[in-house]
C-alpha cells in the first residue's frame, strides 16, 4: 500500500471501509473515513476519496499519531492541517477528521454518516429521542462543530474510559474498538438499535412537464420525491441546511419551485441570494428535478437528504446550521480539495 509498513489488519479494515462505503445509509460519496492506530502511526482515509475503493486503490494514509495529539494538546493552530502531520508527504492529504480519529484510544475508529442516525442527529430534541434506543451503549453526544480540531476537542472532552459511540449532531456516528471486526459489529448494532421505516409517495406524473434549463425528474423510487410530496417533510427540507457534506456537494438547503416558476428562474432566485446554485429542486406535490450535470458528491447528498428525512418521526422539528456555519464550509480550503477529487 504505502513504503511504511502498514499494520497487519489493514487489508481486513479496506474490505470493512469498502463494504460500508457501497451502502449508501451509511456513506454518501468520499463521505465518512476509517481509521487504525498501529504503535505511533495512526493510517487515516485520504481526504475526497471513497471508502467503497478500499480494496481497489490505496486511500489510507499513515501520520505521526503523537505529534496529532501533542498539537491537539497544546491547542496548535496546525492540529487543523492534517497534512502536517502525514508522514509521507506526497500525494494525497489525511482526512480532514484525523485529529478526531485521534482523540480516541481505541485502536479502530469507524465514522460514518448514518443515515438513521442522522434523523436523530438533525433534531434538538436529539439526546432526549436517542436516549432509550442507544440504553444499551457507553454512548455521548456534542453538538455541531465544524469539522476538524474543535469538534475532536468536544468530542474529546466528553470521552469516558470505557466511550466507544459518539453521535455528532448534525453530522454522524463514530464507534471504536480494538479490532476491526470488534467495530463493525458495534456499528451494525447502533444502526440496528437506530432504524426506521422510511415513509414512501409515489412522484405525480405531471412532475415531467416541469422539466427545464437542464433539470430533470429523478428515477420513480428516488427518496426525493416523497420529500416533495409531504408537507411536513417539504417544509424541514427547505428549513436549512442540516449536515456538513450537503453544503459542500449540493448548497445551502433545498430549493422548492413556486407555483409558476421554472427551474432557470429558481436557480437564478437562489443566485440572487448570494447563494450555490442547486443541484436539485422540490416541486411541491409533484416530485423532484436533478440538474444532468450534478457531480456523483451531488447526487449521493441529494438520495442522502431524501433517506434522512423519510425516517424522521412525524412532528419532529430540525435544527439547521446557522448560514455563519454554511459560510465556513463554503469558503474552506479543506472542502474545496475534497470537491475537486470528487469532481476527478
Amino acid at each position: 500500500m504505502n513504503s511504511l509498513a502498514p499494520p497487519h489488519d489493514l487489508l481486513t479494515l479496506a474490505a470493512a471501509s469498502a463494504r460500508i462505503g457501497a451502502d449508501s445509509l451509511l456513506i454518501q460519496g468520499p463521505g465518512g473515513n476509517t481509521s487504525i492506530k498501529d504503535g505511533g502511526v495512526m493510517w487515516i482515509k485520504a481526504s475526497g476519496t471513497n471508502l467503497a475503493d478500499a480494496l481497489t486503490r490505496d486511500v489510507f494514509v499513515p501520520c505521526d499519531l503523537a505529534a496529532m495529539r501533542a498539537a491537539m494538546a497544546a491547542g496548535e493552530a496546525r492540529a487543523d492541517q492534517p497534512a502536517e502531520f502525514a508522514l509521507q508527504k506526497e500525494g494525497l492529504r489525511p482526512s480532514i477528521e484525523t485529529s478526531l480519529h485521534a482523540v480516541f484510544s481505541q485502536r479502530v475508529v469507524v465514522h460514518v454518516h448514518c443515515v438513521n442516525t442522522l434523523a436523530f442527529a438533525v433534531r434538538p430534541d436529539s439526546r432526549l429521542a436517542l436516549a432509550s434506543r442507544l440504553a444499551g451503549f457507553d454512548w455521548a453526544i456534542v453538538p455541531y462543530a465544524k469539522p476538524g480540531a474543535n469538534l475532536a476537542r468536544q468530542v474529546s472532552a466528553v470521552l469516558g474510559p470505557r466511550t466507544d459511540v459518539v453521535v455528532l449532531a448534525n453530522h454522524g456516528l463514530i464507534v471504536a474498538a480494538e479490532t476491526v471486526p470488534a467495530a463493525m459489529d458495534l456499528l451494525e448494532r447502533v444502526v440496528a438499535a437506530v432504524s426506521a421505516t422510511p415513509r414512501y409517495v409515489p412522484p405525480e406524473a405531471g412532475l415531467a412537464a416541469r422539466q427545464e434549463g437542464g433539470f430533470v425528474a429523478l428515477p420513480s423510487d428516488h427518496p426525493l420525491h416523497s420529500v416533495a410530496m409531504l408537507p411536513d417533510l417539504l417544509a424541514l427540507a427547505t428549513s436549512g441546511s442540516l449536515y456538513p457534506d450537503h453544503v459542500i456537494f449540493c448548497g445551502v438547503g433545498a430549493t422548492a419551485l413556486l407555483p409558476s416558476e421554472t427551474p432557470s428562474q429558481a436557480v437564478a432566485r437562489v443566485a440572487a441570494e448570494g447563494l450555490p446554485a442547486p443541484v436539485f429542486l422540490l416541486v411541491p406535490d409533484r416530485g423532484a428535478l436533478l440538474h444532468e450535470e450534478a457531480s456523483d458528491g451531488a447526487r449521493a447528498l441529494a438520495r442522502c437528504l431524501g433517506d434522512v428525512l423519510l425516517r424522521m418521526q412525524q412532528g419532529s422539528a430540525v435544527q439547521t446550521l446557522t448560514m455563519t456555519e454554511n459560510a465556513e464550509l463554503l469558503n474552506w480550503d479543506a472542502e474545496k480539495y475534497r470537491q475537486a477529487l470528487n469532481v476527478r
